[in-house]
This record gives C-alpha cells, sequence and structure tokens, in this order.
C-alpha cells in the first residue's frame, strides 16, 4: 500500500505513452495533406516548401530564417526551463535506444536480464538471438530512414520513384545511408553518441540555472555520497561513502539505502547522487527506480524533477524568471513575425527584368517603347491565366502607359514557368527634359484572370522616356 501511494510519480509510462504519440505523428504527418499541401515539406525536387500545410516556392524562402530563430530560441527556452526534457522525452536517440534496449532486447527476446539494469551485461548463449534483434533493428532502420525521407521526397513521389530504384540512386542512397548510421548508432555507439558526439549536451550547460528543472538528489535526506567544494557545492568526483554503514556512520539521518537503483537503472551511466551532470538526459529512470524503493519503505523518492533551489528550500520551482520571460517573449516575437510573413504569401511569382536597350520609338517617334522580360511561374496545383496592367507608384492606373505585347492573357500549367517578352509603350508626352533621359517609376500588377483578387503580385520598375529636344528630333527626320 505504501508504494502505491507513490505510484503516480513514476514517470515510465508517461514516457512510453510520450513516445508511442511521436512515433504515430511523425509516420502519419506526411501522409497527410490539406489542398494537395504537407505540413512540412523540403522538397528540392519540385523546389517547393510546404509549411503548415501552405506551399511556398524556393523564391519565398525568406520565411526559413523566421524557422531558424523560433528553432534556436525555442531550445534555449526548453533548455532554460527544463534542462534536457528533449533528450529523454523526445529526442528520436532515446526513442530507438528505449525500442531496441528494452523492448526488442529485454521484453521480447530475453537478451538482456532487466529494464532495471542497464549496466549488467547481455546474457550468454543468447547469440542467435542477437542476431534476430539486430534484423528486426535493421528493417526498422530502413522504415526510419524512409520516412524520414518522406519530408523530403513526399509519399505520393516517392511510391512512383520507389519503383524504378535504379533512375533514384541518390534517393536510395540517402535512405540506405541514414538507415546504416541508425544501424551503428543503436547498438554500437548506443547512450555516446548522447555523450560524446551530440552538441545539446554541451550547450545546456551555458542555459542551465538554479531554477532549471531536472533530475535533483536530494541530499539533504538522502546525505551526501560524494565529496563537495566546501565553497560551491560541486561534486568532486570522489566517493564519500562506499555502504549504508558509512553513510549512517557520517549521517544518522540520511534515508538513501545505498541499493544504488538509481545507478543501475541509468541508460548514460552515471550516478545521480553526485548532482548535475552534462550526461544526464532528464530521462529520469532514476527517479522511477529510487520511488519504488523508497515507496516500499512508505516515503517519497530521494530523486526528484525539480530545480536544485527547489529541493534545497523545499518548495515549488520558479517557471517565471527573466531567462524564460525573455526567451518567452523573444519566440512570441519571432512567431509573431513568422505568421505576418507568411500573409504575405504570393500566390505566383514574377520576375521583370528589362531589355538592354533603355527605350526604342515607333510609328516616325511618336510612339515610345520600352521592353522587359518577364518569367511567370504558376505556384498553384490548377492551371490558371495570367496577363499583367501598369499601375503608377501610388498604385492607380497608369493610362497613358499601355501593354502592347502580349496582347492578351495567356495560359499557364500548375507549376510551371514561361518567360514573356513584354513590351509597354505610350503616345503621350511623359517628361520634358531637354537635358537628359527621364525614368518614370511604374508599378507591374500581374494577375490570374480567372482569380485575380488572390492570386496578384506587383513589381516595381520603371519605364525610360527620351530627352525631350532628342524626341522631337526623330519625330521630324522622319516625317520628312
Amino acid at each position: 500500500m505504501a508504494e502505491q501511494k507513490f505510484k503516480k510519480h513514476i514517470y515510465r509510462y508517461k514516457r512510453y505513452y510520450v513516445y508511442i504519440t511521436i512515433t504515430i505523428v511523425a509516420l502519419m504527418l506526411p501522409w497527410i495533406r490539406i489542398n494537395g499541401n504537407h505540413f512540412f515539406l523540403l522538397n528540392f525536387d519540385h523546389m517547393k516548401v510546404h509549411l503548415f500545410f501552405v506551399k511556398f516556392d524556393m523564391q519565398e524562402l525568406y520565411l526559413m530564417p523566421f524557422l531558424l530563430i523560433m528553432g534556436f530560441l525555442g531550445v534555449f527556452f526548453m533548455t532554460t526551463l527544463g534542462g534536457r526534457v528533449w533528450c529523454g522525452w523526445a529526442c528520436p536517440q532515446t526513442i530507438f535506444r528505449v525500442i531496441y534496449r528494452d523492448l526488442l532486447q529485454t521484453k521480447l527476446l530475453g537478451i538482456r536480464k532487466s529494464i532495471q539494469n542497464k549496466q549488467a551485461p547481455n546474457k550468454k548463449g543468447v547469440g542467435g538471438k542477437q542476431v534476430i534483434a539486430f534484423t528486426i533493428w535493421v528493417v526498422l532502420a530502413v522504415i526510419a530512414g524512409t520516412d524520414f525521407m518522406w519530408y523530403f521526397v513526399p509519399p505520393e513521389d516517392f511510391l512512383k520513384y520507389i519503383q524504378h530504384p535504379g533512375d533514384h540512386m541518390v534517393m536510395v542512397g540517402f535512405i540506405l545511408g541514414i538507415a546504416s548510421f541508425l544501424i551503428y548508432d543503436i547498438t554500437r555507439l548506443k547512450e555516446d553518441f548522447c555523450i560524446y558526439v551530440c552538441p545539446y549536451a554541451r550547450v545546456q550547460s551555458v542555459m542551465y540555472d538554479e531554477e532549471t528543472i531536472q533530475a535533483v538528489y536530494d541530499v539533504s535526506r538522502g546525505g551526501e555520497i560524494y565529496e563537495t567544494d566546501p565553497r560551491t557545492g560541486v561534486s568532486l568526483g570522489k566517493k564519500k561513502v562506499h555502504s549504508k554503514k558509512e553513510l549512517l556512520e557520517e549521517n544518522p539521518n540520511a534515508e538513501c539505502t545505498y541499493c544504488e537503483a538509481c545507478v543501475r537503472v541509468c541508460p548514460t551511466h552515471i550516478d545521480i547522487r553526485e548532482g548535475t551532470q552534462l550526461e544526464c538526459i532528464n530521462c529520469l529512470e532514476c527517479a522511477d527506480a529510487c520511488t519504488k524503493v523508497m515507496g516500499a519503505l512508505g516515503k517519497p523518492s530521494l530523486i526528484e524533477w525539480n530545480s536544485i533551489s527547489a529541493v534545497r528550500e523545499h518548495r515549488r520551482p520558479k517557471f517565471i524568471r527573466f531567462r524564460t520571460v525573455a526567451y518567452g517573449i523573444a519566440l512570441t516575437a519571432a512567431f509573431i513575425a513568422l505568421l505576418f510573413m507568411s500573409t504575405t504569401k504570393e500566390y505566383m511569382l514574377l520576375n521583370v527584368n528589362r531589355t538592354t536597350e533603355l527605350y526604342e520609338t515607333d510609328n516616325h517617334g511618336k510612339v515610345v517603347e520600352n521592353a522587359y522580360i518577364m518569367l511567370f511561374q504558376n505556384t498553384e496545383n490548377k492551371d490558371h491565366k495570367y496577363y499583367f496592367e501598369v499601375l503608377k507608384a501610388d498604385k492607380t492606373p497608369f493610362k497613358a502607359i499601355y501593354v502592347r505585347k502580349p496582347n492578351k492573357p495567356f495560359p499557364l500549367s500548375a507549376g510551371k514557368k514561361v518567360k514573356k517578352i513584354a513590351v509597354l509603350a505610350t503616345k503621350e508626352i511623359l517628361a520634358k527634359n531637354d537635358k537628359k533621359d527621364v525614368t518614370i517609376p511604374i508599378i507591374i500588377k500581374a494577375y490570374a484572370v480567372d482569380d485575380p483578387k488572390k492570386i496578384v503580385v506587383y513589381r516595381k520598375t520603371i519605364f525610360a522616356f527620351p530627352r525631350y529636344d532628342n524626341l522631337m528630333k526623330i519625330r521630324k527626320e522622319q516625317s520628312q
């Protein structure tokens, strides 16, 4: 009954639910489409980016800096608030190790003795079972590599490409490369990846403070196991006591049973009683192990998911403080900026460039023409007809300048581009300057004829008008 009283503090099953949820979402998300768009897709094949079920062309990658800023700020905020909570509760490395070590090797095949002892070597005479576990993981690694590839090559394209793998060796190579890395990482590198390879372990050290939530051993209850610096309280890495008897001689009120269940269960092979360590991934396996032991004695766990200050001062942690507020405000600002920039999405793309000739005259100098090279791109999933008109700088119609070529709307298939030579002309005198040619600011308004309100873009450029005296001279010469 005493153990049951503290069962609500067991974190293992909560982690498993989170792992299962993340796995299902990661596998299913690439298959979900709204209006033909994915939640996230970075497609180099078609040069498209899908974000929150909205499609963007590669030329609209101005959104990426905001995403990167949000990513970094999110990591800073999450680490300051909850330590390496990502590592213990959501990182694919941790999830894959739980699947391979705890599910396959321990529960299903019995290669390892117990989930509660991650330090013990494998059982003897289980070579055949190890081959089975390895083979199963090879299959799962290929599935994981394929799922990762779906965020770059969407499933609808992948299923077509995989029927002719010889024509898509780059895609196949990436999948096999990712799978090979996962096989080596999960079966050989193991938690050494978290300790020595992953840069997050080093980054976290500058983001922790006294209020960061982490796995904390309550020294005031359990007693000091390791020697500490009297000035800083930091562990010196040397054990002070080596048994329950020595601990009680040092501190008769110490509650730690010295069972070392917390040490045996740790996947990164540390002793949480030594204090905060870079290797700790906040999986809380040690807290679960201590809860079971101390619960049998009718006492709460000596290891809590709490802040160092809160445990020392026997209070609740302070979630709202300068660092978390600052990161929260910055993260909110970046998110608002991302939303604002997303609302400015253009549903067609247009590049406008002038030709090498400044202008030409026609009809005995009575018409002044400017030529432009326009590249139209239909970024929609359906065909449209496009056309354009000329506006003044204040976006009012520029009636004096008209479109001479092309003289009618033109069709453009979904996802396609087309280059058009556009000629703008005027029959009116737009400027009287006898010293130099005049450049007049104009705006090109391009739109889809069938949906001009939604699919419309504006591009600024200039219309070159000749010197007035030169124009009059041309008219006089060509009229003779």
